[in-house]
């Protein structure tokens, strides 16, 4: 819940105590607006605790410390947000790998590219904070590494029990979600805004890499050693 949502709640509660519940709420979304504005090293605790009109000591007990508000912040922006359909998308192999990343990034464009998320990740990469290393890490897993293995599926290559999959493929997969968060930059950092609808430029951007992935994905994996027979072995009993 916004801040500014949160007013007319707390103004019922303007002669009395506010419940413990809606006051951590309202901690939480004055943290997360300021956190937008001044980046995590930035935004203060003492500031923090003037937005919500309270001491800093009632604030900790809340939070703890302000990495442990840091950390529900992810939880609810990046964590919170994500929606386990995106795996299944991409994993549907009725539909053709090229509709299926269309629906995928279309859809996960509405959550990653707003101001807030756009933003609070600038911010926290420009300052080194581990957020962006351990989303980045948690998409690695859930989508690139997924959509590699689909890529060879749809052109017909070798599976990773017989050929491993390289940094390389990792890396050609991570072109979609640069290009698709660059969106977001020019919108939400530049102020630039996009010339043609979100929609067609991700479907742009999709074909874009499905043409360039046909071109040399298949010299990618001929260049990668095979796994040798007693390790393909084990690979195939672990998969049983």
């Amino acid at each position: 819940m916004a801040a500014k949502e949160l007013t007319a709640q707390l103004a019922a509660f303007s002669h009395g105590r506010v419940p413990r519940d809606l006051r951590r709420k309202q901690v939480l979304a004055e943290a997360f607006d300021l956190f937008i504005e001044r980046g995590f090293p930035g935004a203060s605790m003492d500031e923090l605790a003037r937005r919500v009109g309270v001491t800093q000591s009632l604030i900790f007990k809340y939070f703890p410390s302000k990495a442990a508000l840091i950390e529900r912040v992810y939880q609810e922006v990046y964590v919170g947000r994500w929606n386990p359909y995106w795996e299944v998308i991409i994993a549907d192999r009725r539909v053709p790998l090229e509709e299926r990343l269309t629906r995928l990034y279309s859809d996960y464009a509405k959550t990653a590219l707003t101001w807030d998320w756009v933003r609070l990740f600038m911010f926290s990469g420009l300052k080194g904070e581990a957020i962006n290393q351990r989303y980045l890490h948690f998409l690695r897993s859930r989508v690139l590494e997924p959509v590699a293995l689909e890529l060879r599926a749809e052109l017909g290559l070798p599976g990773p029990q017989e050929v491993p999959l390289s940094e390389l493929e990792i890396e050609l997969v991570w072109g979609i979600n640069a290009r698709i968060f660059y969106f977001g930059q020019r919108r939400w950092i530049f102020d630039v805004p996009l010339e043609a609808e979100l929609d067609a430029l991700i479907r742009l951007t999709i074909r874009h890499f499905m043409a360039g992935a046909r071109e040399v994905l298949p010299e990618l994996v001929a260049s990668q050693p095979n796994r040798d027979p007693v390790t393909r072995l084990a690979g195939q009993q672990s998969v049983e």
